[in-house]
């Protein structure tokens, strides 16, 4: 197992398996439309086909306020950021900031997560003992809730500003990166704290999920190394979050700052505070509303006892997290080209996978499968780093601080551009591009930077080449 995992010294050609990301749940379908994320994991038997397209057709479901002559589909908001999960998720894919240039709609896969420091001992105890990862403000929760039901006012709205930020690169080339600053505007609801956190963040693509939460937790932090004992300067620590479903501390796996243990939790966590949709691990009809939102408090709710007394019972419930955790890796586009193949070296030698960790295997998964025992290439270690002051929110969440972030997968991200219409990259959708992105990267990653800044052009573009290989 070690010798498999450890890292490649032969750029001459493919490693086993490489060319399919997900094992043999790679998707067999075709990787050149815009459904590219949105097929079943290849190796799926066929009775779960029909668990998948159930799920899938949850997952697009767009729902109503209630009541509603759809009971199956109501219980919206009343205080939301999204009438159904596909229309963050757009295409199973990654989601954009608002009313940008390159993206002129308006599609709500841009959310505002928010929070206050701790105020008393016993606020500060539930942080240290991660039953919470952060405190909502006392009047707007734990997120900004942009659309509202007949009836009710928005929270607000996200205002976003940029400027432009010249760099010079290698042989005299200048690009320019955007830099975005926020203001919460049109308040429906009072002030907000003084104190007010505010962290932009954009919905991720889906793929791969299942087999992320199937790597075994001990080949994660294999390669934590928060005191940077071996001083290479990478200093990967693992989050540490509260699971709903187990009632005790795990290591947080998703989310921009691995604040979430499972699939089965970021999927209630996002139907309740995205679609304001309740589940038995969140069974709160209102969604995020706060104390100080009685009226939202108070407003009919869609639960009914044929779904266990709240708006997502567990059968539907779980189809959707199958779906989530089925959608499927697309194999790679071009893995042996001579050129990506240099691009991989270059990768590797400026230290990009030194926390883009290029391989996992995962382990037993009940009831599938499938997902069990796959050499897999998602390009990432799962951990925090510290990413410096330019991408810094600002806004600790679990034990996650302002300017830490988890590394990102980068399996399918040469396919952003055919799915979600656009190339738009890092946690708020600021980088226009993958060099925008890297050249973005400070902290842990400033070296590995820095040297892709001095690269010569052809280099930069062969090492480009390899990622949107991916």
């Amino acid at each position: 197992m070690t010798s498999l995992l450890a890292p490649t010294t032969d750029f001459t050609k493919l490693e086993p398996g490489e060319d399919k990301p997900g094992g043999d749940a790679t998707s067999r379908g075709s990787t050149d439309t815009a459904n590219a994320f949105s097929l079943s994991s290849g190796n799926m038997g066929f009775r779960r086909e029909l668990d998948f397209k159930i799920g899938n057709a949850i997952f697009r479901r767009l729902w109503v306020s209630a009541p509603a002559s759809t009971d199956a589909s109501d219980g919206l908001g009343p205080l939301f950021n999204s009438r159904g999960c596909q229309n963050c998720h757009l295409k199973d894919g990654r989601g954009h900031p608002p009313l940008s240039s390159e993206v002129p709609d308006d599609s709500g896969s841009m959310l505002v997560r928010l929070s206050v420091p701790a105020a008393t001992e016993e606020e500060k105890d539930r942080l240290a003992a991660h039953s919470v990862n952060s405190l909502p403000d006392p009047t707007y929760g734990g997120q900004l809730q942009d659309f509202a039901i007949q009836g009710f006012k928005s929270e607000g709205k996200l205002n976003i500003d940029y400027k432009e930020k010249p760099v010079t690169l290698a042989g005299g080339e200048t690009m320019s990166l955007r830099d975005p600053t926020y203001e919460i505007a049109d308040l429906g609801y009072g002030p907000m704290s003084p104190d007010i956190m505010f962290s932009p963040r954009i919905a991720p693509q889906m793929i791969g999920l299942g087999l992320l939460e199937a790597v075994p937790e001990e080949q994660i932090l294999a390669y934590a190394d928060p005191e940077d004992a071996d001083g290479d300067g990478i200093s990967g620590k693992p989050n540490r979050v509260w699971s709903r479903e187990r009632e005790k501390v795990m290591l947080g796996r998703f989310g921009w700052k691995a604040g979430v243990p499972t699939i089965a939790q970021q999927a209630a966590e996002a139907f309740a505070g995205d679609i304001g949709i309740s589940t038995t691990m969140m069974p709160y009809g209102s969604g995020d509303c706060t104390e100080n939102q009685p009226e939202c408090l108070n407003a009919p709710s869609g639960a009914s006892p044929k779904y266990q007394n709240v708006e997502v019972g567990d059968e539907l419930f779980n189809l959707v997290t199958f779906y989530s955790q089925n959608l499927a890796v697309p194999k790679r586009r071009n893995p042996n080209d001579p050129e990506v193949l240099k691009g991989k070296a270059l990768f590797y030698g400026i230290g990009c996978a030194s926390c883009h960790r290029p391989k996992f295997m995962t382990g037993d998964v009940p009831d599938q499968p499938h997902l069990s025992h796959q050499l897999i290439y998602p390009y990432t270690d799962m951990l925090l780093h510290d990413m410096g002051e330019g991408l810094a929110d600002n806004r600790p969440e679990g034990e996650a601080s302002g300017t830490e972030w988890r590394t990102a997968p980068l399996w399918g991200i040469g396919l952003t551009e055919t799915v979600s219409g656009h190339t738009l990259f890092l946690h708020d959708g600021r980088a226009r591009n993958l060099t925008e992105a890297i050249l973005w990267h400070g902290g842990e990653a400033q070296a590995a930077r820095d040297a892709f800044a001095q690269l010569s052009k052809e280099d930069r573009d062969r090492l480009l080449a390899f990622v949107n290989s991916l």
